[in-house]
């Protein structure tokens, strides 16, 4: 007997198992609701989707996603310009900004050096931190990459970098746990990493 086979539903299913985190289960689910939604709601899903990839891009300044020239954060004059805290990810930025905490600037790498997945300085935006640093604004560099192996050999690597030009280099405090991720870090926890920075 022929195998029960629909291509365009097999082709959904294998674009939703494609994202990070998502499972040959869980993308059959997606795939499955997304055919039961109204016509409407399935082209205001499709809408948003098209909207967020032309719309966003990452700031010219501290490489966040935004929408307009220059991101929110780097323009407003209410900031602390003197301090830097580098992310890994968009996401983090969005944990920090909810803490209600942190007054400076960001600047979001858009990953980690990870030699064994030949990812290298190039391949992240550290030349672009580098710029940044190249005034006399900056005082303190806080390296709030996750706690994980590729996490900590970032940090190290950039504070390398950094310390001849004079700039304090800190690191978070470790209420976050090793291999954990700041994307499931809570407030508090992330409140008090920040408080109990300690220096490179």
């Amino acid at each position: 007997m022929a195998g029960y086979n629909l291509p365009p539903l097999a082709r959904l299913s294998d674009a939703f198992a494609r994202l990070p985190g998502v499972g040959r289960k869980s993308a059959a689910r997606l795939a499955f609701y997304t055919l039961s939604m109204s016509q409407s709601a399935a082209d205001e899903f499709i809408a948003a989707i098209l909207d967020a990839r032309n719309s966003l891009h990452y700031c010219p300044v501290c490489q966040n996603l935004t929408d307009r020239e220059v991101c929110p954060i780097c323009e407003d004059s209410g900031r602390d310009r003197s301090v830097i805290c580098v992310v890994e990810d968009p996401r983090d930025v969005m944990k920090f900004e909810k803490t209600r905490d942190y007054h400076g600037l960001y600047h979001v790498l858009h990953g980690v050096l990870s030699p064994i997945d030949g990812i290298g300085p190039d391949d992240i935006r550290i030349k672009e931190l580098m710029t940044r640093l190249s005034g006399n604004e900056v005082k303190e560099l806080i390296m709030a990459t996750n706690p994980s192996v590729e996490g900590e050999t970032t940090a190290a690597y950039i504070s390398r970098l950094v310390k001849p030009l004079g700039i304090k280099v800190s690191r978070l405090a470790y209420g976050i746990p090793v291999n954990g991720s700041l994307e499931y870090t809570d407030s508090v926890t992330l409140s008090k990493a920040l408080e109990g920075r300690k220096e490179m």
